[in-house]
């Protein structure tokens, strides 16, 4: 049979790198372009058998060379996003609404058979942040100028090699306490790498042309419940503080000042609204592929990193786990 084509967008991530193992198995042939092939080729070569894989370095911007990978490529999937933005060009707008919206007008000129792009989940409610209103205009942009694009709304990704679980875990081996924006009420739907990248090979496998996919995990937990969930499997005790909004704002500006900031008054506004499934389009679920990981369960595999004596911590940690105050 022969191989199809597959021009990937952020490979180097950790969805990235978990969706090239799964398409390369499937008998596809994936291009992966990185803005630095020297710090990221050797990530992405182990990916795939030799011969299944091309790793091309290439400004995102750079339409010439792009417009080149297109001529041979069967679809195109952009895995490219960023959580705060930087001075040197890494804007809400270039990353989130003009990238995706060429990498739309190129498939179309070049009539490809998919164009799969990864947005987030809560961007229609989160009216009064910039990340949220590029992603959405993003959007609206794709399905203007590729209307047969399929774009997936994730909720929180998480695995061994997020920046999700990993930072919250050392943060909380750090800090005697951590505090809670909103009182911690804020509803996630957290969703493992592998159950996405399922999703999206689904898509690719079935030609699913959905519009707009939600794509969530089994089960709902609120900010607090997972900080609660991290803090059993590490085996700590830490005081959770709620954090009056004020205060969240003077800390979240001096955050900003860092190079990679814990956190930004942008996505401070976006901890306002739930990252659940709206109800307004189908999720993974309803498009036949619900997925089957659970944070806790899931968690558990890697969190020993974080625990005293690490992998030999089992039963230590199975006795904190019953005797542990988290209120």
């Amino acid at each position: 049979m022969k191989a199809k084509n597959c021009l990937i967008f952020g490979g180097s991530g950790q969805i990235g790198r978990n969706l090239i193992r799964k398409l390369t198995k499937d008998n596809y042939r994936v291009t992966v372009v990185t803005r630095n092939i020297h710090q990221k080729s050797y990530i992405i070569k182990t990916q795939a058998n030799a011969g299944y894989i091309d790793i091309v370095e290439a400004n995102v911007f750079d339409e010439k060379k792009i417009r080149k990978l297109f001529k041979k490529t069967d679809l195109c999937i952009n895995l490219i996003g960023i959580l705060f933005e930087s001075k040197r060009g890494n804007s809400f707008k270039n990353i989130h609404t003009v990238f995706p919206s060429l990498l739309a007008k190129l498939s179309k000129e070049y009539n490809l058979k998919h164009f799969i792009h990864l947005s987030a989940l809560g961007i229609n409610e989160a009216k009064d942040s910039n990340y949220a209103n590029s992603k959405l205009e993003g959007e609206n942009n794709i399905l203007k100028n590729f209307p047969l694009a399929t774009i997936l709304r994730p909720s929180v990704v998480y695995s061994v090699d997020d920046n999700f679980t990993t930072n919250f875990m050392t943060l909380l081996n750090t800090l005697p306490l951590f505090p809670l924006y909103y009182g911690g009420n804020t509803k996630f739907s957290p969703i493992h790498c592998s159950d996405l990248t399922d999703t999206i090979h689904h898509v690719i496998s079935k030609n699913i042309y959905s519009k707009i996919v939600e794509c969530v995990g089994p089960e709902i937990i609120t900010f607090k419940e997972i900080i609660k969930k991290l803090l059993t499997l590490i085996g700590k005790k830490r005081l959770l503080l709620p954090v009056p909004l004020r205060i969240a704002e003077m800390s979240a500006r001096i955050f900003e000042i860092m190079p990679q900031p814990l956190l930004t008054r942008d996505q401070l506004r976006l901890l306002k609204y739930n990252n659940i499934a709206s109800g307004k389009y189908k999720t993974n679920s309803e498009i036949g592929l619900p997925s089957l990981r659970y944070f806790e369960e899931e968690v558990k595999k890697y969190s020993y990193m974080w625990r005293e004596g690490g992998q030999f911590s089992t039963e230590k940690y199975n006795q904190k786990r019953t005797n542990i105050n988290l209120n």
